[in-house]
């Protein structure tokens, strides 16, 4: 039994199928097939029900995936464990909303980079769902990502910020109101799948607001794109962060009960790069406080 195989292994439990793992591990369906029977020969069980048209794991392989993942952890995390830098020195995965991949995340990357010159970073974009499966699968190191409903046994969730969520139109929309733009304008939705998207949803819905939806994106760099050639209005949220340049857009306040994203960054609570995962925690506060004092600044000297 080697590391090789088991990785093999968990990439079939996390893809379904031999085919889809193969890409994966970057070998064969043939040589995924065949590193399987030699796991099975090594452990001296079935690892598959094969009666069906597509394997299946059986009971005890999916136990023995459980035990896998976390020998690959330690495997791969052996060097920065020894050297108990936490992985600063090492290479380390983050995952991040692509709401924030134009402002918080560049931003707290290039804090931490400065301040740790010799951490690798790898960014996976990616939504708060995806996201969140990838830390309890350990496949990356911490994500962040708005706040879900319930987080998964082991995973643990810091808050960052609160983030209200305004309306957007066109620069040339004359209406004032948010409510009555709801109800009488094309309405681009965020994707509902994303734990942003349900937030909004919710809101319209206890608002007993019916939109005439248009299209749905999960891209806000998209919906604001759309909004500004007058297609139509969204719902997004006032970024922490704001990008470099922002698309021209009217923004409206929703009110004192406007649905608020909290974002946060997830990680697993026994983490072997725990010391990288808690200084990037601590750039994207040194970032978010930064813009907060700019936006402060920038309100003062307005006449």
């Amino acid at each position: 039994m080697t590391i090789r195989l088991l990785r093999t292994l968990v990439a079939i439990a996390d893809s379904e199928t031999f085919s889809a793992a193969a890409d994966t591990v970057h070998v064969t369906h043939a040589a995924v097939s065949q590193q399987m029977q030699t796991l099975e020969a090594d452990l001296g069980i079935a690892l598959f029900n094969r009666s069906t048209r597509t394997p299946k794991l059986t009971p005890a392989a999916r136990l023995i995936v459980a035990k896998a993942r976390r020998l690959i952890a330690d495997y791969d995390n052996l060097v920065p464990s020894v050297l108990a830098d936490g992985g600063l020195s090492g290479l380390v995965t983050l995952g991040a909303l692509r709401t924030t991949l134009t402002g918080l995340t560049p931003q707290a990357m290039a804090v931490l980079k400065t301040r740790f010159p010799e951490i690798g970073l790898h960014i996976r974009p990616g939504l708060t769902a995806t996201l969140l499966a990838d830390v309890e699968r350990r496949t990356i190191d911490a994500a962040l990502i708005a706040r879900p409903h319930l987080l998964p046994a082991g995973v643990r969730f810091r808050e960052l910020a609160h983030e209200r969520m305004q309306l957007i139109a066109a620069p040339e929309e004359e209406e004032d109101d948010p409510i009555s733009l709801l109800k009488t304008r094309p309405y681009i939705r965020f994707d509902r799948t994303a734990v942003l998207g349900t937030l909004i949803d919710n809101w319209l819905v206890s608002k007993h607001i019916r939109v005439s939806e248009t299209m749905e994106l999960d891209s806000p760099e998209a919906i604001a794109s759309m909004v500004r050639a007058n297609l139509g209005i969204s719902i997004v949220p006032s970024l922490a962060v704001k990008p470099d340049e922002n698309v021209a857009v009217r923004r409206f306040d929703l009110g004192p009960d406007a649905p608020i994203r909290i974002l946060g960054l997830a990680y697993h609570e026994d983490q072997i790069k725990m010391q990288a995962v808690d200084e990037f925690y601590r750039a994207l506060l040194d970032v978010i406080a930064n813009a907060g004092d700019a936006s402060r600044r920038i309100r003062l000297r307005r006449p």
